[in-house]
This record gives structure tokens, sequence and C-alpha cells, in this order.
């Protein structure tokens, strides 16, 4: 998967056992888990429609996320950055992650462009350690 705002991958993984080894790999680059939406169970109790499991992480790196909070104060507006993991209607599981340079190049700042580039490389890190 790869589009104008995100990358991402089909891994050979249960649905629980990619969002464990994501969580685990995002911490190895320095990412905590801020917020772990759960969609599936959200459209559930609103709108009581079924689908597969769908999770929404907001991941944050706080050194990386302070940089740029100095930088650009609004930029908070533009965080955390988000990693889903998603089982599809055939029970295949992906793993994408939002583009932080897609993202964080709206704000037009090098010094957030080069930090969003930073941001970029240790995703994809955590993306290439996914089987």
């Amino acid at each position: 998967m790869n589009s104008n705002y995100g990358f991402g991958k089909t891994v050979n993984l249960s649905f629980d056992m990619a969002l464990q080894r994501v969580t685990e790999e995002l911490q190895k680059e320095g990412f905590g888990v801020l917020t772990d939406i759960d969609v599936k169970a959200t459209l559930k109790k609103k709108l009581n429609t079924d689908m597969p499991p769908y999770r929404i992480l907001g991941a944050c790196n706080p050194p990386l996320a302070h940089r740029a909070l100095t930088a650009e104060p609004q930029v908070g507006l533009l965080l955390p950055c988000n990693v889903v993991v998603r089982e599809d209607d055939a029970g295949k599981v992906h793993v994408e992650f939002m583009d932080p340079n897609a993202v964080l190049d709206l704000v037009g700042k090098p010094e957030i462009t080069q930090l969003a580039g930073e941001v970029r490389q240790r995703l994809k890190r955590v993306m290439a350690a996914l089987p």
C-alpha cells in the first residue's frame, strides 16, 4: 500500500499479533502509543454495523514531537503519527503508516521538513521489521 499520504504492507500475522508486533517495533524506534481507537467496536456501538478488526494507533516519539512543537507550536494539529492495523474481508492483515512527509510538508518550514524525514525513516524501519 502506497498513497500520497501513507505507506504500508500486508503482514503474515494474525490481527492481534500484528497489533502487538507493530507496538513493539514502534517502541524500538522511540514511539509510544498515545491513543488506540478501536474503529470496529466504535462503529458497532454507534451504528450497530459490523466490520473486520480495524485499529488506529496514535504513535508519538516525545523527543521528536518536542522538536516539532518548539519549531512550530501549531504543529500539534498534525500530530501524532497514525498507524492503522486492519483486517480486510478476506482475512488478510494490513499495517499502514501515515506518511509524515505528506502531512508535515504542509507546515512549510525547513526544520519541520527535516524532522518529517527523520520520522518517516523510523516508521519505514518499523514497517520493514514486520513479517
